[in-house]
């Protein structure tokens, strides 16, 4: 009989709709005026800790983390939402408690000759100290 294994968790943590305002595009009057991005993180963290404690210490704290996002997008502008979104899975993946993070960048201003309710694009990454390969690559 094999010894059991270490039981472990991975719960997801979900901060929706974090408003944000950038000057994020690859048009001049983007840069210069300016929009609004809405960003939903979800994160694999393990909060049986958290949950045994009941202490914040144990757990990625959500306020902090969406004051680093909402600075995140405020920064330097970049062309791409898909620089952005890797810009803010970054900010997420530095909380080394942070297994994955699912980002969704929504930009409902976006400048399309058409009637839309929102362009989006959603990253997963996974941290360094995940043994699971981020979505779509290949394990060796």
């Amino acid at each position: 009989m094999s010894p059991p294994r270490p039981t472990t968790t991975i719960d997801e943590l979900s901060v929706l709709g974090i408003e944000c305002y950038g000057h994020h595009g690859v048009f001049e009057h983007e840069r210069r005026e300016g929009q609004t991005f809405v960003v939903d993180l979800t994160l694999g963290v393990d909060t049986a800790p958290a949950a045994a404690s009941d202490d914040l210490r144990d757990t990625v704290d959500y306020g902090s983390l969406v004051a680093a996002v909402k600075e995140a997008v405020e920064a330097d502008p970049v062309d791409l939402i898909e620089t952005l979104a890797q810009r803010l899975v970054d900010v997420c993946l530095r909380d080394g408690r942070v297994e994955w993070a699912r980002i969704t960048v929504h930009k409902p201003e976006a400048p399309i000759d058409a009637t839309f309710a929102d362009v989006t694009l959603t990253i997963t990454r996974h941290g360094p100290s995940s043994d699971q390969p981020p979505e779509g690559e290949a394990t060796t």
